[in-house]
């Protein structure tokens, strides 16, 4: 399959437009897909320093070699590409402006791109762009900023995607619309087939730890101006503002001093890092843009699936187990092996596997002994956080109680899994995970308890007999609301039951209309709950 070629562009300099593509490209690599980075900027090249420290030697040419090789007469481009060392199991390469030498500035502006096209560039380019993206799953371009013929090479030629990337003055939000719409028109007329742009707003470097409310009406008005560039690929039920709160990269003072890769350092980035900002923008991008109403739901999980994407599970089944049940856990795992199922037992307590950026494991497995311990809690909610694998499939959590256990007395989120009974004979019990795994039988209550509570939601009456009603409905959503929260799903079947009683009341007389905060409340508990149906039927 094809990579994609995406064009990071700017209309103003100075935004932040090549540490995000310099970061986002080394997240990707890291994360197992093969990564090209050019840098088209030639006036101001730059990506070779963010990349200096990975880079085995300086580059020894680039694009505008490509241009010189195409007017000396050769048949078909140069290798100028270095590989850079970022870990992971992916690659990342850098195709650089060009030699950093004295002869650079003359060598480019020797370059007429006009001139180029007459005698045929576009079609050299197009070579260059098959073996790219034929070797490759992303390739990255960092553009020059305004408008010029560089510029049209990259935002109209070559992408299948744009990156448009803009700070919060009116003199990014002037045109960042525009310009898109001038690159649309110009692709028109190429001889080449390339759809309508799909474009990704980037607010850069906002400062919203100091001048929070300021930040917070800048970034309304942002989303606001930006909100047309959603229209062709942001799922209609997220709201523009909250997508681009996600597309905004933060201002950070540490990381503004020289050319950094902060994605190299903030491996597990909290909330207020500027890498957790990096890390979900470079999802978005790995997803072609899709999924982005799991996005809204789950930012952790959205993140996970695209991280895992290429990668394999080096376990089938990972099983958490206390110490009272040693023997009994060694020898599950003993049986599923026997059975195909690759498993192996987590080391509980041990602070590394938490602070471990990939899974080992696709599906975990709790053996609880009268109540779960802390650690084994902690290891299940980390575990849901990045529940949705690879293509949205559902990474599945078990649980098999002892006969010690009492099930009513397991948190929530524990209490309405399926569960297995631990008994004398685990291979019984590994039969049972095997079937469950293969089959992903265990999405079927919870799709169950999802479809009622949507139907009891839709089937509220907009008038009731007399207002106490909409007292009860109230009462009802809030018990949803919670039981959806902590994952209590017989207690949201038995709410949802309820509700539908209540919405069969009759009486004679005066009608009373649904609250409107009520109907806020009513439609945003829908909207959750679709939105989870849709993960199991996409």
């Amino acid at each position: 399959m094809a990579g994609t070629v995406i064009t990071f562009y700017s209309y103003k300099g100075g935004v932040g437009r090549s540490f995000t593509m310099a970061n986002i490209a080394v997240l990707l690599a890291r994360w197992g897909y093969r990564v090209l980075t050019i840098d088209w900027d030639l006036e101001a090249p730059g990506l070779h320093h963010y990349f200096a420290p990975v880079l085995a030697e300086s580059p020894k040419g680039g694009v505008i070699d490509l241009a010189h090789d195409f007017l000396d007469g050769a048949a078909e481009p140069s290798d100028h590409v270095l590989k850079a060392e970022v870990g992971g199991t992916g690659t990342l390469e850098l195709l650089a402006a060009g030699k950093m030498d004295r002869s650079y500035m003359r060598r480019m502006q020797d370059i007429g791109w006009e001139k180029l096209y007459e005698r045929g560039f576009a079609r050299f380019l197009e070579q260059c762009r098959e073996r790219w993206t034929a070797e490759h799953d992303f390739v990255l371009i960092d553009s020059r900023t305004g408008i010029s013929d560089i510029a049209g090479i990259c935002t109209a030629h070559l992408p299948d995607r744009l990156v448009v990337v803009f700070t919060a003055n009116d003199q990014n939000l002037d045109d960042v619309v525009d310009i898109t719409r001038r690159a649309d028109a110009a692709r028109d007329r190429m001889p080449y087939d390339r759809p309508r742009h799909t474009v990704l707003p980037v607010l850069s470097r906002l400062d919203n730890r100091v001048e929070y409310e300021r930040a917070d009406k800048w970034q309304r008005k942002c989303a606001e101006v930006v909100a047309p560039l959603f229209e062709n690929w942001l799922v209609k039920s997220v709201p523009e503002d909250l997508m681009l709160r996600h597309l905004t990269v933060p201002y950070v003072s540490y990381w503004s001093f020289g050319e950094q890769l902060p994605v190299l350092d903030e491996l597990v980035p909290s909330p207020d890092q500027i890498s957790y900002a990096l890390e979900t923008i470079a999802a978005v991008v790995a997803q072609g843009y899709d999924r982005t109403d799991v996005l809204e739901d789950n930012r952790d999980a959205y993140v996970a699936a695209a991280r895992n994407h290429h990668r394999d599970y080096d376990l089938d089944l990972l099983v958490s187990s206390p110490r009272t049940l040693l023997k009994v856990t060694e020898e599950l795992i003993t049986e599923l092996n026997a059975l195909g199922v690759r498993a192996g037992r987590s080391v509980s307590g041990d602070p590394g596997i938490l602070e471990k950026t990939s899974e080992p494991a696709e599906h975990l497995c709790l053996l609880v002994d009268e109540e779960p311990s802390r650690w084994q809690i902690t290891e299940a909610e980390r575990f849901l956080r990045h529940a949705i694998g690879p293509e949205g499939g559902q990474r599945q959590l078990f649980c098999v109680l002892s006969e010690n256990t009492d099930q009513d007395q397991l948190p929530g989120f524990l209490r309405n899994l399926r569960h297995l009974e631990l008994g004398l004979r685990p291979e019984l019990v590994a039969r049972q995970l095997q079937a469950l795994i293969q089959g992903n039988s265990d999405q079927e209550p919870h799709h169950e308890a999802l479809l009622a509570a949507a139907t009891a939601l839709r089937g509220l009456p907009d008038e009731m007999p007399y207002a106490g009603r909409f007292a009860l409905v109230q009462e009802s959503v809030r018990g949803m609301t919670a039981a959806l929260d902590s994952g209590a799903l017989e207690l949201l079947l038995d709410h949802s039951a309820d509700l539908a009683l209540i919405s069969k009341a009759h009486g004679n007389g005066a009608r009373t209309p649904m609250p409107s905060g009520l109907r806020v409340a009513v439609g945003e508990l829908l909207a959750r709950i679709d939105r989870r149906l849709n993960a199991f039927t996409d």
